[in-house]
């Protein structure tokens, strides 16, 4: 196989960012890696990243790569089980939340608490720097390609926008995780927690009032037609909420690589693809916020100052998630320190 150097990879990369989707082979692939989500094919996850960038990792590698991709846990299990399924080799690389798996991997989920967010692109970049410096040892017998964040959550509620803390009184919400669901019951809403998938039924029989998303899932569901009023903080606060997210690999199928495919594999990845995956949720959620401004539904402020309070509720949950880093042998303290630094701009 011919040698290939950083260089003659990203100008692969590059090419096959302007090359049309079918590309032509070299030769037969040497290598075939499979990639497990949970999402639909449809999903834009699947047609506007993993296929583009499997094939960037075909062209790069001049043919001798190729991803197969399953989507909908075609592969089996669960989507809490993605992490193991990629550590015991039952699929090559997955992408997954942390969430799925509370307390298993707690500094990768420690920017899923409330107000831990600016947007997709920034937090994505922060959290790959946190968990170079304080969780390097979370995901052993994998290789980690990128972590990232979606945008911030917003507040989505059928008869009545929040505005105020007075407004989430008495509201039935879906929370999309535990630390956001405390948050709204500091703040007098009632939490019920239920898998996203079932979030539609629950909206349209009354069962619950709203929900806690971000506008990226809004088009996948149909929120827009389930909802009339959207909430976000002002722009100058951080947002509600942003789940994690990790792009994993087995460590040993990697490593089984030659030096010149596991070179494809590292040019493909780590802090600059964190970024391009923060950035692409960004763009998810521009186009989300654009199908529920084409609906024609309220899109309503969440003031600073009000912000500012509902901050100020969430730090029990904080002093928790702290204790809970302690117990399973980190800093806790330093971690939440330089998370909100990175935030920040530090």
């Amino acid at each position: 196989m011919a040698s290939f150097t950083r260089r003659t990879i990203l100008a692969s990369i590059g090419a096959a960012l302007a090359a049309p989707a079918i590309l032509t082979r070299a030769h037969a692939a040497e290598v075939t890696l499979r990639l497990h989500h949970f999402l639909p094919g449809v999903a834009p996850m699947q047609t506007k990243f993993f296929e583009p960038w499997a094939a960037e990792l075909t062209a790069a590698s001049n043919g001798a790569i190729e991803v197969q991709i399953f989507p909908a846990m075609q592969l089996g299990g669960k989507p809490p089980q993605l992490a193991d399924q990629t550590r015991q080799g039952i699929c090559d690389i997955a992408w997954t939340l942390p969430v799925y798996t509370p307390g298993r991997f707690p500094v990768a989920e420690t920017m899923a608490n409330p107000f831990m967010v600016t947007n997709a692109e920034k937090t994505s970049v922060a959290m790959h720097k946190l968990m170079d410096e304080f969780g390097q040892n979370e995901y052993r017998g994998m290789k980690v390609l990128a972590f990232h964040t979606h945008d911030g959550g917003k507040l989505h509620t059928r008869d009545a926008p929040v505005r105020s803390k007075a407004d989430l009184k008495g509201l039935k919400l879906r929370a999309p995780n535990q630390s956001t669901g405390d948050l709204l019951a500091n703040l007098g809403a009632e939490v019920v927690f239920f898998p996203v998938t079932e979030m539609v039924v629950g909206l349209s029989n009354g069962v619950i009032d709203g929900c806690c998303l971000p506008y990226e899932v809004v088009p996948a569901f149909k929120l827009q037609e389930l909802t009339s009023y959207s909430a976000a903080p002002a722009p100058a606060a951080r947002g509600l909420y942003a789940n994690t997210f990790a792009l994993v690999m087995n460590q040993a199928r990697y490593e089984s690589l030659s030096d010149d495919l596991r070179g494809v594999i590292d040019a493909a990845s780590g802090m600059a693809l964190s970024h391009r995956l923060g950035k692409q949720f960004d763009e998810f959620e521009a186009f989300g916020k654009s199908v529920v401004e084409k609906q024609g539904n309220q899109i309503v402020e969440i003031p600073v100052e009000e912000v500012a309070a509902w901050r100020e509720a969430a730090a029990p949950i904080y002093d928790a998630w702290i204790a809970k880093l302690n117990d399973a042998g980190h800093d806790g303290a330093a971690i939440m320190a330089r998370a909100n630094e990175l935030l920040d701009g530090g």
